[in-house]
């Protein structure tokens, strides 16, 4: 899979996963990045090497202009905007990208990894209708929702005799994740225990991970029942937690278990789960990683089991910032392959082998 020219790639935002996305893009040798959007007054105008913090300036300037940015006409735009507390404003806005001809791949809405069973028929319909109207693919993916729990897995399987279940997890230490609106407020990081935040209200987190389990009975060609079962543990810790996205009182809630599964008449088939703590030693009857802090751990259930913990870290250790960088490149390696791909939306089961062509040093 092999250009035959140059993608003219815009970055959609320069936040935690973007400013990675942008440094992604440079070292990609068949994408040219040509614009940037941000969100704010203050980074409106200043030059992207800046704000990608990459110790050098580009002479390429990043904008709030969304109208100049599609003026460009670029193949691809790489959507990494903080969406979880706006996914259907955001929705429309990719809507609008696949209606100007433009091939999108992106962090979210994360529902969008595979939205059958999860949104209506209707958006659905809306997104390859768009896509047909401009010519345009759109692919949503990273990590989490993503390649740990849809490729990977699903690869793992081709090694089974018998599937009992696949589980999925994240199992992770959040206290040096920076984002101070999915900690504090839509997980409730430092709230009271008896205060339930947005994302655990019932349903959704069948809307927010559904995708997961959803594309993993797909590739089985298991026929789910019709509700995904939810289960939510809330953590907490005997002593103040200072973390990178606020502080966490004794008492409060500190860490969180749920998991949202696909059962086959009442038998849970497909489980995704999260285990997450912010700080290593509270609640040490939830599972763990077996090395460092941070892990994706995808587990075989049948014959025979099996069972993969996938760790990474950054170039000075931590999970949270390779966290950050698994998401962008999962997302800059594909564009290639997205830009080929037939109109409308793509998902993971649908791409072919994506690899890391053309990044080793030489």
């Amino acid at each position: 899979m092999t250009s035959a020219r140059t993608l003219r790639v815009v970055e959609w935002s320069t936040g935690t996963v973007g400013r990675l996305a942008i440094a992604g893009i440079l070292a990609r040798p068949e994408l040219e990045l040509v614009g940037v959007w941000v969100s704010s007054d203050a980074k409106d105008g200043k030059d992207v090497g800046e704000l990608a913090n990459l110790g050098r300036t580009l002479g390429l300037t990043a904008t709030r202009d969304k109208d100049a940015l599609l003026a460009l006409e670029p193949d691809c735009i790489v959507h990494t905007a903080m969406v979880d507390d706006r996914p259907f404003e955001a929705f429309e806005e990719l809507l609008s990208f696949l209606e100007a001809g433009i091939n999108v791949v992106s962090s979210g809405p994360v529902f969008l990894q595979y939205p059958e069973g999860v949104l209506s028929p209707e958006q659905v319909q809306q997104i390859q209708d768009a896509g047909a109207r401009g010519n345009a693919s759109l692919y949503v993916n990273g990590i989490d929702p993503g390649f740990a729990n849809d490729v990977l897995p699903l690869v793992m399987t081709s090694l089974s005799h018998r599937i009992d279940e696949v589980r999925v997890s994240e199992i992770a230490d959040y206290s040096t994740y920076y984002q101070p609106v999915v900690n504090n407020e839509l997980f409730g990081f430092g709230k009271p225990l008896d205060e339930v935040p947005p994302i655990f209200q019932p349903g959704i987190l069948s809307l927010a991970w559904g995708s997961v389990v959803r594309i993993i009975a797909a590739g089985l060609e298991l026929r789910l029942d019709d509700q995904l079962a939810e289960s939510v543990e809330y953590g907490t810790y005997d002593d103040d937690i200072t973390t990178v996205s606020g502080e966490i009182s004794k008492g409060t809630r500190a860490g969180v278990r749920f998991s949202v599964a696909g059962t086959v008449n009442g038998t849970p088939r497909v489980v995704l789960e999260h285990v997450t703590r912010n700080h290593p030693e509270m609640m040490p009857e939830w599972p763990k990683p077996l090395e460092g802090d941070g892990i994706y751990r995808i587990e075989i259930k049948g014959e025979p089991y099996m069972k993969v913990d996938f760790m990474h870290h950054g170039e000075h250790g931590d999970h949270n910032d390779s966290g950050m960088m698994v998401t962008a490149m999962r997302l800059v390696n594909c564009v290639e392959a997205v830009c080929a791909a037939a109109p409308g939306l793509v998902t993971a089961d649908e791409l072919p082998l994506v690899t890391g062509r053309g990044l080793v040093t030489e």
